[in-house]
């Protein structure tokens, strides 16, 4: 509906067309440029101010400028000027360890999607690149006319309308079908797996739009991922500064926990890309990514927690946790819906869970209960060619530091050696020249007394 309504009464195909992407152009656009920074900083807080953002993503839709039009590629952007650029960009990136609230993300196998310090080559939008080196990296009516249900609806669009641009054509199937077509579907990379039916009928599940050639690839008619790529990127942007503030203790995409209130300002429960006043806290714990609990001032217990066993977490549970942080429970968890593949069948399954809290997957904590960045040196989006060589670079580098220390030490003690030896020889010359200079002043005296005595034997005239 959100988009039935943005395309009869907003889109113009003539001064803003949007390009749906192709297989390539569609992959190269989500590699990094889709997650929001969702992060805790501080596990531990009281007297807390919890804000949220008036509808982020449908203000950055009116504020910021969209990729529109057909992409052009270009393979060599070494050479100019990234103020000159718009578009998204493969670009390698470096972020020193001075850096506390990282800001570009960057997925990994042992480092899930995070904010990490350190050297890595991703896909950014160019805006993103833009900030990141800024900061040392090498409405809609119904709101302001008080109509509280139309004004939920109209939130409902706005953003519903962001998250259908950017609708993932990766998706999973599961039909049914006879042997010959299983037997073709099961060849294939895109096959997940199959129960039989009855005899000749089977359930098979796989996955529409992979990367494998002999699949037909079918180009998703409303889906224009550069969209989404480019509103999430700005939504980072927009929340980095507030993000970045000493007194932050948590976030999570459109929201912040802070120690100290915001500017009168920059509230308003209205007005889109203004903060509104959530909640005030007497007393917070923020020990992961969407793990949380405080006592609101009318002490009220909020809680937010993932998992099949998020009914059983209470602000006790994550007073004990934060005391012991690598602390798991053994639960058992019921679900009223399990499904039985085997058997086709819906019904209660038990099972034993862990409970706790997955720690240092983000961010490292520290023993103040503070938290830092990860590190990462990924170079996997080079070449390996290029990896190699840049890595004999990095180490014929190092070995030529250490050969010109040392260097540097063994002229050091040269000079040491010379300076002493000069030293000695002034102080020999001192020593010579005070000799001299006391003899021939020895040898004056001598000579003036001589002197007088002579001129006292004469007569006087």
């Amino acid at each position: 509906m959100a988009l039935k309504i943005f395309r009869k009464q907003f889109y113009d195909d003539q001064s803003f067309p949007i390009h749906i992407p192709n297989r390539n152009e569609d992959t190269s656009f989500v590699v990094d440029t889709m997650e929001v920074i969702t992060d805790a900083y501080k596990k531990l807080g009281r007297n807390l101010f919890y804000y949220d953002v008036n509808s982020l993503y449908p203000f950055i839709m009116k504020k910021c400028p969209m990729p529109g039009g057909k992409p052009v590629w270009d393979g060599n952007l070494v050479d100019k000027d990234i103020d000159s650029l718009f578009g998204f960009i493969e670009a390698f990136v470096s972020c020193p360890s001075s850096v506390k609230k990282t800001f570009s993300p960057r997925s990994g196998k042992r480092w899930y999607t995070s904010l990490p310090t350190g050297d890595f080559v991703g896909v950014y939008y160019s805006e993103e690149l833009k900030y990141a080196r800024d900061i040392g990296y090498t409405v809609i009516p119904a709101k302001k006319d008080g109509n509280e249900a139309l004004s939920f609806v109209y939130k409902i669009l706005m953003n519903s309308l962001y998250g259908r641009f950017g609708i993932n054509p990766n998706s999973t199937k599961t039909e049914l079908c006879d042997s010959e077509r299983y037997h073709f579907l099961m060849k294939q990379d895109s096959f997940i797996g199959f129960h039989p039916i009855i005899e000749n009928l089977y359930m098979v599940s796989y996955h529409t739009v992979t990367a494998d050639d002999n699949i037909h690839w079918a180009q998703p008619k409303n889906s224009a991922v550069q969209l989404s790529a480019a509103i999430t990127a700005c939504a980072r942007i927009y929340m980095h500064p507030f993000i970045s503030r000493d007194d932050c203790y948590y976030t999570d995409t459109d929201s912040i926990v802070l120690a100290n209130p915001l500017p009168e300002g920059l509230i308003s429960s209205k007005v889109l890309g203004l903060f509104k006043l959530e909640d005030k806290i007497k007393e917070g714990y923020f020990l992961a990514p969407k793990a949380y609990g405080y006592i609101s001032e009318e002490d009220t217990n909020v809680i937010k927690f993932k998992g099949p066993a998020k009914h059983l977490v209470d602000i006790s549970w994550f007073r004990e946790q934060l005391a012991n942080p690598s602390r798991r429970m053994k639960v058992q968890i019921k679900n009223e819906f399990g499904i039985d593949w085997d058997n086709q069948t819906v019904g209660v399954k038990e099972y034993d869970y862990s409970l706790g809290i997955k720690l240092n997957s983000k961010r490292i904590t520290q023993p103040d209960g503070e938290t830092l960045p990860i590190e990462v040196n990924d170079m996997c989006g080079v070449a390996k060619s290029l990896f190699k060589k840049l890595m004999k670079l990095q180490t014929t580098n190092t070995l030529l530091n250490e050969k010109l220390s040392q260097k540097e030490r063994e002229s050091e003690k040269r000079m040491d050696g010379v300076i002493v030896e000069e030293i000695k020889k002034i102080e020999y010359l001192g020593i010579n020249i005070e000799t001299t200079l006391t003899e021939e002043s020895t040898q004056l005296d001598k000579e003036e007394s001589d002197v007088t005595k002579t001129d006292s034997k004469k007569p006087d005239t």
